[in-house]
This record gives C-alpha cells, structure tokens and sequence, in this order.
C-alpha cells in the first residue's frame, strides 16, 4: 500500500501549524518566550470647554493602527453624554452629544498602545488637489514662490523640502514675508504644495514623552511622492521623515475637535508609558478572534485556565509515545502517566511522588486481600475505587493534623485512574510475578516524571496556550512515530552477545 497520502497528510498538518504559529507571532506579536516585555503608552485626551445652554455635539479625532502603535483599548468618561465611534475612509472620530449643558465641561478619552515593530506605512487615502485662488498681490509672491523652489528640485519629496526652507528665517524672501503675513505657516504650505501638483495635507501628531502633561498636537505635512509613498515633513524646520515617538492622531485633512453648542475648546493631552508581559499586552487584542486569529483568549478566565492545562496533554502523549515506540518503556496502561504527570503538576513532584507511592501501595495490599473473596470484576474495581477514595482521606487528615499541608494536595490524583492501576497492577502480580509489576510500576512513575518535567515547562506552557497551531504540529509528529517498525533501544540488549561473536 503506497505511503504517499499518509505522508502528505503529515506534511500538511506540519505545514499548517507552523504557518498558523508563525502567522500569529509576525501579525498579532504574540512573543515566543513567556518572560519577553512590551512597551505600553497610556494616552488621555482631555476636551474642556464652555457649554451654552443648548443641545451640545463634540466630535474629537481619534488614532488608528499605524507604523510603531497598536491600539489595545479604549476608555471614555462622559457622565450625561451620549457616545457614538464614528469611521470612515478619513478616519475615526468620537462623538459626544447631549440635550442640555451648560458652564463648564470635561469630556475624557483614554487610549492604551503597544509599541510594535511593525514599520509597514499605514495606508491612507489620496487627497486631492485643490484649487488655490489668490487675491493680489498674493498670487504673484505664491507663483514666485512656487517657480524658485520647483528650479531647485527633481521630485515631489525636495520640492516640498525646498519650499519649507524657503519659509525660514534664514532663507526667507520678501515674497515668503508677505504670505506669512496673511496665512498660517502650515495650511499655507499645503496650498502652495496642491498649488504645484504636489498632493498633501495637514495632519496632527502627539510627539510621546513619558510623564508629560497637558500636551498639544503639533502640525505636520503629510506630502505624497505616488499613491503609495508618502512621507512628513516638518512645517518649520523642513526636516524630512516620521520621528519614532510620533503618533498620528488625525490624518483626514479635518479639524481634530468640533464643538457644537459650546465656546472655548480646547484638547490637551497627558501621557505615560510602562513596561509589562508581552503575553499581557497583546491579550486584548487576541480576544478578537478570526479564522486567522483563533485563541483561547476569547473564553472567560475560568475556562481559560481549564484549557491552559489541557492543552499540555498532547505533550504528554508525545512523551508517552516517544518512550513507548522508541525507547520501549513498559507502563502500567497506555496514557496513565500523563494523567499522574497532571496531578504532579498540581501537587508539585516530590509530593506526588510520595503520595502516588503510598496510596498505590497501600491500594495493592488491600487488593490482594480482596483477591481471596473472589467477587466479580465490577464489585471488585468499586470496591477498589472506594478504597483509594479512604486512602487519599485518611492521609490528607493525617498530613493536616501534623502540619504539612502540602499532603493536602493529594486529593488531585485522578481516583479512578489510580484505582484500575492498582487492579491491574495486582492481576500482573498474580499472572507473571511481583519483577513485571516493579517494571511496569517504576516505567509508569519515570513516564509520568518525564512527562510532568516537558508539560511543567514554562516555555511549553506558553506555547502551548499562546499557539494553537502547535497542536497540529504534534499530531504529525504523533503520526510520524506511529509510523516507525524498528527496534527499540532497550531490545537492542537482546542482540549483545550477537555482537559479541
């Protein structure tokens, strides 16, 4: 029978969960290692002006995902207003609005982003190019203006360079004086630059400082070299390029706050940044899920760490695997050590070993005496189960009553589990001897230890839960192995003194 569709099923379960994990580190940031730290900004826009009386409407400019930022969530306090998230192809907005206010009013809203290394430019609408109609003498200073810088440049970028430099006081002309004279700087730049061809636009940025208060926006041009590549230019100094603590806030060519029914507005803005687990960071983010994005994080806490556990499983079956095909291991059952392995991991290792030990031994003394009544299976593995049941009782009250309350812990040792051990273990003993128990008995316990020691591993933890495509990655390495026909390391004993000869 040709092998090709096993090993094309395996190649791709292989390829699918590295690329879903591999898509989940590079799209949502999602660290690889559990102690790695993100840098978080918290940002606060405060909105205070005068209301008059009447119906009132404020609509704010708010930041979007961009090159450097990743907005995690959002806040607004607002008492007695109502609030509407408004977007569109020029950005997003939020908009206040209430029937009656007056005097004095504050409007909050709070942004958390993580820094990011995503350095791909944010796309942005064209804008396009408007129509500058000057009155005299303005026209000809613009025109003048405009012909000595377009001589000095070969592109939309040192056009635009030129022009600004032009404006400053080193380089500044009588024709550059008088347009100062009558315009703002950066809005007069914009209509100079539309006025050459050159697509661009005023947008507003927070420059990110730690600890700052009562911050404003500042004025950036936003200049397009084609409808892909854009670039900022500072209105003042000409300086070309996006600093790295720059954060867009409005970039649609609009007002960054409207007040409707209101007089002295303003926004201020006050900042500060920390440090915290990656994992931590981007959690909020994870919760929305997609096909792309499928996690855990989208269930309630409670399930959450239900699901954390669970998903170690599989590293335990590999382990199980591993040393059951490769190696040759005997275990007292199939998969009985990784369940003992999950108890380890809520009990610690020496408390689970000394209370696994103990228990079983007691069990199997108890069995065998159970042995001489010749009950039926089922009585006789109830009767087991209970038995266990008083066991773990007796020896929690016991470990409590002397002060160690870790023996407490015994209590997460799956009872059913441990009762079908001890009754098959027993049934062993009877059929081949008291050194086939001790085998399998000590296989189980180093299985369970290696399996608990790879499912306690804080890396594997964390991979495991942050990165589900993993779990198609064991699979196909489950399938491999149970692929293999060899010999098994501890059979190679059996051909030693063939070698010898």
């Amino acid at each position: 029978m040709s092998r090709k569709p096993f090993y094309l099923i395996v190649g791709l379960l292989m390829a699918l969960g590295i690329g879903l994990s591999v898509h989940r580190h590079v799209q949502f940031e999602v660290p690889w290692t559990p102690g790695e730290q993100r840098q978080v900004w918290e940002v606060e826009a405060v909105v205070d002006f005068t209301a008059l009386g009447d119906p009132v409407k404020v609509d704010l400019a708010l930041p979007t995902h961009q090159r450097g930022y990743r907005i995690l969530t959002e806040n607004t306090a607002s008492p007695g207003y109502g609030l509407s998230f408004l977007q569109d192809e020029r950005g997003r907005r939020a908009q206040w609005s209430t029937r009656d206010a007056a005097g004095s009013q504050q409007l909050y809203y709070s942004v958390r982003l993580l820094v990011t290394d995503n350095d791909r430019q944010q796309d942005v609408p064209l804008p396009p190019l408007r129509d500058s109609t000057w009155e005299s003498p303005y026209d000809t200073a613009a025109a003048q203006v405009i012909e000595r810088a377009w001589a000095r440049s070969a592109d939309p970028y040192t056009f635009a360079r030129e022009l600004i430099r032009d404006f400053t006081e080193e380089r500044q002309g009588e024709n550059a004086r008088l347009l100062l004279t009558q315009f703002e700087r950066t809005p007069l730049l914009v209509r100079l630059l539309n006025q050459a061809g050159v697509r661009a636009r005023e947008v507003s940025g927070l420059l990110l400082e730690d600890g700052r208060r009562r911050q404003s926006l500042t004025s950036w041009i936003q200049v397009f070299q084609d409808e892909q590549t854009w670039d900022l230019f500072h209105p003042v100094s000409g300086e070309q390029g996006r600093p790295d603590n720059l954060l867009l806030w409005e970039t649609g060519g609009r007002a960054v706050l409207e007040v409707l029914g209101g007089t002295n507005s303003r926004v201020s803005f006050s900042m500060i940044t920390h440090n915290q687990p990656a994992s931590a960071a981007v959690r909020n983010e994870l919760a929305d899920d997609t096909l792309l994005n499928f996690s855990i994080h989208s269930l309630p806490l409670e399930e959450q760490a239900i699901f954390q556990t669970i998903l170690l499983i599989p590293i335990g079956a590999l382990v199980v695997v591993l040393l059951r095909v490769l190696v040759g291991v005997k275990t007292s059952g199939t998969f009985m050590p990784v369940l003992i392995a999950l108890a380890f991991i809520q009990t610690t290792l020496p408390t689970g070993l000394i209370g696994f030990l103990l228990v079983v031994s007691v069990g199997l003394v108890i069995r065998n005496y159970l042995s001489y009544l010749n009950l039926l299976l089922v009585a006789r593995v109830s009767a087991v189960i209970i038995t266990v049941i008083a066991i773990i009782s007796i020896f929690s009250v016991l470990s409590y009553r002397v002060g160690l309350n870790a023996g407490l812990t015994i209590t997460f040792f799956p009872m059913i589990i441990l009762a079908w051990t001890i009754e098959r273990m027993s049934i062993l003993w009877e059929e081949e001897g008291p050194k086939e128990v001790l085998i399998q008995g000590s296989g189980s316990l180093l299985t369970a230890v290696l399996a608990y020691l790879a499912m306690n591993n804080p890396w594997i933890r964390h991979i495991t839960f942050n990165f589900l495509g993993v779990q198609l990655i064991l699979m196909a390495l489950i399938l491999l192995l149970g692929n293999y026909t060899g010999y098994r390391l501890l059979e190679l004993r059996r051909f030693k003194p063939v070698t010898e000869d």
